[in-house]
């Protein structure tokens, strides 16, 4: 990591546990109010702070009240703010984090048929994922018309195809895929197989008895908040040296 910054760092929607980790790495990090984030994100400009970390519920709220960089206009999310004379400008972190998280697994996604698992807004956590060479892309939100708003946001040239995760067809379309993606909410009973492998975003699904692969995805918190802390601070930090961070700020 660089030299200690004297310059404070923002914690927005954050506890105070999560400030009082972060001093532990050499920041000075303060809780702010979450509500009226244009308010809050200006007050800190005028503090000097350096920039803000945001807490995934924040996220949304967050990118109306900054500029946002290419990464956080497509998620329509900002996780990380750096502030500056001349504004906040936002990022969202996560969608660089994740590309390195599957490069370090080793997993080969060129030309992969994948499926994307999720409920509308949070199946942008699997942009870069599909940036990545897939060869085609299968969205299944909880409407069709949800899964195809997603589908602005694809490179162009992508096969895709889009449906409701209700529909009867979903399990037939599972079976050309060999990536399944979960942004948010559950998976299907018996949609995985054994030659599926499970890219889960959410960290809360398992593969049951399906005999299918889990992409590594373990480093992705750190790597994640390493990409915050740059983005925030100018600071570099490797990510192995913030994993003990991670619970505090999740």
């Amino acid at each position: 990591m660089t030299a200690h910054n004297d310059a404070p760092l923002a914690l927005v929607g954050h506890s105070p546990a999560a400030a009082r980790a972060l001093r532990d790495v050499g920041l000075v990090a303060v809780s702010v109010p979450g509500g009226d984030l244009g308010a809050v994100i200006g007050a800190c400009r005028t503090l000097r702070f350096s920039g803000a970390l945001v807490h995934e519920s924040r996220e949304g709220a967050a990118a109306e009240a900054v500029t946002p960089d290419t990464s956080a206009r497509r998620a329509g999310r900002v996780d990380a703010v750096a502030l500056t004379g001349a504004g906040a400008h936002g990022t969202y972190a996560l969608a660089d984090a994740l590309s390195d998280a599957v490069e370090a697994s080793g997993y080969a996604a060129r030309g992969a048929g994948a499926l994307l698992l999720g409920s509308g807004g949070d199946l942008a956590r699997a942009l870069p994922l599909v940036r990545l060479g897939l060869g085609s892309v299968a969205v299944a939100a909880d409407s069709a018309p949800e899964a195809e708003r997603f589908l602005r946001d694809l490179p162009a040239g992508t096969r895709t195809f889009t449906l409701s995760r209700h529909d009867p067809a979903l399990a037939s379309l599972a079976e050309r895929a060999d990536l399944v993606v979960l942004t948010g909410g559950t998976l299907p009973p018996g949609l995985l197989q054994p030659y599926h492998t499970l890219a889960d975003l959410t960290g809360r699904a398992g593969t049951g008895q399906s005999g299918a692969a889990i992409l590594d995805l373990s480093a992705l918190p750190a790597l994640r908040l390493a990409r915050q802390l740059l983005h925030a601070t100018g600071q570099r930090y490797r990510a192995e040296d913030l994993t003990g961070l991670v619970a505090e700020l999740a």
